[in-house]
């Protein structure tokens, strides 16, 4: 994962008991229900509406691959809501969230540090509040830099300034996103 975003939804998608549907049909019939009616899917995939029935019926089992990407992806958002929004509850009141991230930080801090960005892979237990604002921004539809500034908000708070206990006036910088991940 390279986006914060995507790895918020990877890490729900992890909380999940049961996988998604596995054929084109058992998909396409997943998202007519939850969309009540084939009309609504087509637009959402961008096919016709006769083209949703025939997958609803096994007609057509085999979808191009970039449909097959749409529609698989269409079902992941849509699955699940209640186990994932008991994830994102749990997260936010009681067990936080991990971020496991390569990136290069930067510093602004007091007059004869070092301020070079430095490549670090690390690895930290954020505390709830900074789980709930992420899942409350993702869910808002914030921007990928607002969900930056909050992982790098609780990575400077958390990591670099230890709780608090040292350098006070250190601010820290989350840019050249190589990797990022999550867990619960």
């Amino acid at each position: 994962m390279d986006t914060v975003g995507d790895g918020l939804d990877s890490v729900l998608q992890k909380a999940f008991t049961r996988p998604i549907p596995k054929s084109a049909g058992a998909q396409m019939r997943y998202l007519v229900r939850q969309l009540k009616g084939t009309r609504a899917v087509a637009e959402l995939l961008g096919v016709t509406q006769r083209t949703v029935e025939r997958y609803v019926k096994d007609q057509i089992k085999r979808p191009r691959p970039e449909l097959a990407q749409r529609i698989e992806r269409e079902v992941r958002k849509r699955w699940q809501p209640q186990i994932r929004a008991k994830a994102k509850e749990a997260a936010a009141t009681t067990g936080g969230i991990v971020i496991d991230t390569r990136a290069r930080f930067g510093y602004s801090a007091a007059p004869g540090t070092t301020d070079d960005a430095r490549l670090r892979h690390l690895t930290v237990a954020l505390p709830p509040q900074y789980a709930a604002r992420l899942f409350e921004t993702k869910d808002a539809g914030g921007t990928e830099q607002q969900l930056r500034d909050i992982a790098a908000e609780g990575l400077q708070e958390i990591y670099f300034k230890d709780h608090g206990r040292r350098a006070q006036g250190l601010l820290v910088e989350f840019t050249d996103v190589e990797q990022v991940e999550f867990d619960l």
